[in-house]
Order: structure tokens, then sequence, then C-alpha cells
């Protein structure tokens, strides 16, 4: 028998201090085990429009029962915003496009998707583990050895995607997939955020036991930074249901 869970989110986002729109775009289907952050580029209105349909076509998504057919539905409906976004950007001939990162929750199973450089992270057990991997070129240069990791930081080509939903006709959505345990906590995260406050700083703040709090303090520190992109950020906690919470919930009023 697959173990219950008791799941919370918390979303907050803010335009930074610099920037005048909010390109960053997230959705709460907390009852579905379902969360997305994008983060869109191409000018106000054109990024603001990509993250917009990145999110609405993950919102549309029907969870099938079974966690693999789940977990492809999600990415299909990736897929889905994509040719919806190249196509705007084809007829417009303006580029324009979406990072995107996506937590499913199915039962006793969980699956990060993700497309860019925006972050999924998990603390579990005192440990912050980064569950996705950058498309960004100074990645691709780090994992290429031609730059150290602790150069990649401050480099100027730090904001250059090596992939985003809508920029291409096809694109490759990346997948993890792992258990859940009781006392997991997720992390989704755009880079305005990620860009300005440390692994280590992130893993501290999220252990703070109350979810309103550490999202309120994430957001404080970019804003303390200069938080010169938009900075959003949703926590995913993750609790076993008690027996007695089970017995409540299968009570019948007399």
């Amino acid at each position: 028998m697959s173990v219950q869970f008791r799941i919370a989110s918390v979303a907050a986002t803010h335009p930074g201090l610099v920037r005048r729109v909010n390109e960053d775009r997230h959705a709460e289907r907390t009852a579905d085990g379902l969360w997305v952050v994008a983060d869109g580029m191409g000018g106000h209105a054109f990024g603001d429009w990509a993250a917009h349909a990145v999110v609405q076509a993950i919102e549309s998504v029907d969870i099938p029962p079974t966690f693999d057919a789940a977990v492809q539905a999600v990415a299909d409906g990736v897929h889905s915003a994509n040719r919806r976004i190249w196509a705007e950007s084809q007829r417009r001939e303006q580029q324009m496009g979406s990072t995107v990162v996506v937590l499913l929750v199915h039962g006793d199973r969980f699956a990060a998707l993700w497309v860019g450089d925006s972050r999924i992270y998990l603390r579990r057990a005192d440990m912050l583990v980064p569950l996705t991997r950058d498309h960004s070129q100074v990645q691709e240069m780090v994992d290429r050895g031609l730059i150290a990791p602790e150069e990649a930081a401050d480099h100027p080509r730090g904001h250059v995607l090596a992939r985003a939903v809508g920029v291409g006709a096809r694109i490759a959505v990346d997948v993890v997939t792992d258990a859940v345990e009781p006392g997991d906590r997720f992390l989704l995260c755009s880079d305005g955020l990620s860009g300005q406050v440390t692994d280590p700083e992130l893993g501290a703040i999220l252990a703070l036991p109350d979810q309103s709090e550490a999202i309120e303090a994430l957001v404080a520190r970019a804003l303390d930074r200069g938080a010169p992109d938009n900075v959003t950020a949703i926590l995913v906690g993750v609790q076993e249901t008690t027996r007695l919470e089970f017995a409540e919930a299968g009570k019948v009023p007399s």
C-alpha cells in the first residue's frame, strides 16, 4: 500500500528592484500534486505572454492515474506550449520563449521536469539537492571543462540560455524521478532567486519550520541583493498523513 502524504504549498513572486514588468508566471495545483514556475524572455510583452502560455498549458493538463502516464502528460503540456509559442513567434517575427520547471507529486513518487535555467531543489534530511541542471551556455562551458564551476556565477554570459520553450519548432524536456519521503521540502524558483541567493543560504532558509516564513525570507534575501530580475518561488512541503487524520477523514456524521 502506498504511503499517504499531506502536502502544503506557498508561493511568492516579485518584479524585483530593476525591472518594471514581472515576466515570471507560476501556478499551484496542490490538490493534483502539480506546481509550475515559468520565466519569460523576449522583451516585456513577449516574455510575459510566453510565460503565461507555458503555465496555461500546464494548468490545462489532465493528470492520469498512473505515475508514468502523468509524467508524460505534463511533458506533453510543455511540448504543446512550445508549439504555440513557436507559431506565435513566427507570426510576429519576434523571438520569444520561456523557461519552465514543473514538480509532479503522484502517489509516493515525484518528477521534476524542466527546460531552461529555472530550478527545483529538494531539501531532505538536512541536505539540499539540486534536482535540475541549468540549460545555459555557461553550464555547458562548465560541463565541457572550459571554465571552472566557481567562475560560472559571475560569468558575463550567465543568462544566455541553451534551451528554452518556444525558441525552436521542437524542444527536449528533461525529467528526473524518485520516491517521495515524509519531511521532503521542494523549492521551485526562477533565476531571479537562485542567481542572488547561494545554495548554502537556500538550504539554511529552507530549514525554517514555517513555510510562509521561509518563502518570505527567500524573497527578502533576493531583494537585499538588489533583485535585478523578477523573483518567483514556490515551496512544497510533504508530511506523512497520521492515522488520526485518516480516521477523521473517514468518519461518517451521525
